[in-house]
């Protein structure tokens, strides 16, 4: 069975990876599962990455945050990195928390039929804080996972990661989720490249 290797800046971004994986190339295993320390340490291992896309697909997920564009961030991350074919270099604009609010169906049964998912996600300057603004309005345990307390310094809710995680694999539907998000249909596209070789 072939197999990919997939490098991301957080637990959430993984779920998503392999959400994808599982979902548009189910034929192949996920090998290696690497980062989850920030994308300053992804930065850090591209050219280790690269060399291992030359003996198997590698997937790398990054949040596009406040770069101009992903062509953008991908020239400044690869410099004069040689990109091979089997590296595939997708960004999420601007976090992967927009692709969560990109499937409208299933995020309004997450945070509750009181919200309005956005129509253009990729257009959100803040999409992670978009979520939590919305999740204001959420369950209470869904708010109680997902949102700081009074006073804490964290932006988050202890429960954050686990919580969409949770919901990244039991409810969220890339499918859909892609027809409001073209960043997500570019990972989409290119993952299914992959089977068509």
């Amino acid at each position: 069975m072939p197999y990919i290797n997939l490098a991301t800046e957080d637990a959430l971004s993984e779920a998503i990876g392999l959400k994808l994986i599982s979902t548009f190339i189910p034929s192949f295993d996920v090998n290696l599962k690497l980062g989850k320390k920030g994308n300053g340490l992804l930065k850090a291992k591209l050219s280790a990455y690269c060399e291992m896309a030359r003996r198997a697909p590698f997937l790398l997920i990054t949040d596009l945050d406040a770069a101009t564009c992903a062509p953008a961030l991908i020239r400044n991350w690869l410099g004069n990195i040689a990109s091979p074919d089997g590296f595939l270099f997708r960004v999420a604009v601007r976090e992967v928390e927009g692709w969560l609010l990109a499937d409208q169906v299933s995020v309004e049964r997450l945070l509750g039929n009181r919200v309005n998912a956005p129509r253009d996600p990729d257009n959100i300057r803040h999409p992670k804080g978009h979520l939590l603004h919305l999740a204001r309005r959420a369950p209470r345990e869904v708010r109680r996972d997902l949102l700081a307390e009074e006073g804490a310094i964290a932006s988050q809710g202890l429960g954050y990661n686990q919580r969409l995680c949770e919901y990244v694999n039991a409810s969220w539907n890339p499918s859909h989720a892609a027809e409001r998000s073209e960043s997500l249909r570019r990972v989409i596209r290119r993952l299914e490249r992959l089977t068509a070789t």
